[in-house]
């Protein structure tokens, strides 16, 4: 490498090599010519052509001079295109460099952007998250609050269901409260069943014994009577039972229960001529009524052949529905004379509306007659008067002359 004003060269450029080989032509030049003029004294015969050669030489030296001076041109036009070069180089590297940093500058900048934009993307869905899930939160938490809320209402609900359970059992273990609880069912179904001028609480018969309730059916049946029973002890006795003596004991504890209630309404309710030919013995138990028809039949027909007929809540509405329409048509037909009677002067109001509709007709056919009248005088006097309005000023005839009234009295 060879620095030249600043400018390095190679050995391998041409450039160098033309300048290194006119040197070295240069060089051996100068050998040749020291070699010549060593030799000038030798002979003399050879100087001219020396002198020749020496003047060749020296316009070779000097066009050498001028070809370096060329040469030293073109290097120095060489090295200002190669500067240039350089330069422009130099400027389209720093002007790309500047493009690729504006460009990473602006990609750094996007994806800063974007990465600002999913940071505020994701805080945002992880603000709603939260929220969500707070609200939910919240909201299983007021649901729980109203579901404890409601289990400690069940809570206190059962809690005075007990108690009334405990109550009940008090009620039930004795007979007299027992008696008033199936009189106040009893009382409670009929009342919702019947009108309250059909049945008697309490009512006394001619014997003396006061039954619980006294439907007044008209005759026949009659009067009917319903008591209410409730073997709660031989029931329960039975549901206790453990043992096939226990039950058999039970049972037979039941059925004389149930007989001695059914042989006691049929003896002190059903009197002959007062009341209907049969009394119902209410139990106030659905369990204890559906006991009877499973497991005693017996006892069932033993209330049929007594003229008893056992009920249950739910037998006795049905029972007294029926009563009820029994009821509705002995009514109706008590009052079937008044209907009849209404119907009668409601036939006679009838036929005085057709009397004077007729008579308002044949008023109506004379106002027609009258109106058809008025207009056919109507039309004529039209006619008169649009002949009278046409009428034309002619010359009288003589013979109509008579008949003229004259406009002024004659000359008398």
């Amino acid at each position: 490498m060879i620095e030249i004003a600043g400018q390095v060269y190679a050995f391998d450029d041409p450039l160098v090599i033309g300048v290194l080989a006119g040197a070295g032509v240069i060089l051996l030049i100068l050998v040749l010519l020291v070699i010549a003029v060593l030799r000038a004294g030798k002979t003399a015969r050879m100087t001219a052509p020396l002198a020749q050669q020496m003047g060749i030489l020296g316009q070779n030296v000097q066009q050498l001079g001028m070809g370096q001076e060329q040469l030293r041109g073109g290097l120095r036009t060489v090295s200002d295109t190669q500067a240039n070069a350089q330069a422009q180089v130099i400027q389209v590297v720093e002007s790309r460099l500047a493009a690729v940093q504006q460009q990473m500058q602006d990609r750094l900048a996007d994806n800063a952007a974007r990465s600002a934009r999913s940071l505020a993307d994701m805080q945002e869905r992880m603000k709603e998250t939260l929220h969500g899930s707070s609200k939910q939160t919240t909201t299983s938490l007021t649901q729980l609050q109203e579901r404890l809320a409601a289990i400690d209402r069940a809570q206190d609900n059962i809690t005075k269901l007990s108690g009334d359970v405990l109550s009940l059992q008090d009620i039930l273990s004795n007979k007299q409260t027992r008696g008033a609880f199936g009189e106040i069912q009893l009382h409670d179904i009929v009342s919702k069943a019947l009108p309250r001028d059909s049945f008697t609480l309490q009512a006394t018969l001619s014997n003396g014994k006061r039954a619980d309730c006294l439907i007044h059916l008209p005759n026949p049946p009659g009067p009917i009577v319903i008591d209410s029973k409730f073997p709660l002890e031989a029931y329960e006795a039975l549901r206790r039972a453990k043992t096939d003596y226990d039950t058999t004991e039970a049972a037979r504890a039941m059925r004389t229960a149930v007989k001695a209630h059914i042989k006691a309404i049929s003896e002190k309710y059903i009197l002959e001529g007062e009341t209907a030919d049969g009394a119902l013995m209410f139990l106030p138990s659905e369990a204890v009524y559906a006991e009877l028809h499973a497991n005693f039949p017996e006892l069932v027909r033993d209330g049929f052949a007594a003229r008893v007929w056992i009920v249950s809540p739910t037998t006795c509405m049905a029972t007294l529905n029926t009563m009820r329409a029994i009821l509705k048509d002995a009514r109706m037909r008590e009052q079937a004379g008044a209907i009849r009677k209404t119907l009668k002067l409601l036939h006679r109001d009838v036929e005085i509306v057709v009397s004077r509709v007729d008579k308002l007709n044949t008023h109506f056919g004379q106002a027609r007659a009258d109106l058809d009248g008025i207009t056919t005088a109507a039309e004529r006097a039209g006619k008169r008067a649009a002949r009278l309005d046409n009428f034309d000023f002619e010359e009288i005839s003589p013979e109509d002359a008579s008949q003229v009234v004259p406009l002024s009295k004659p000359a008398g």
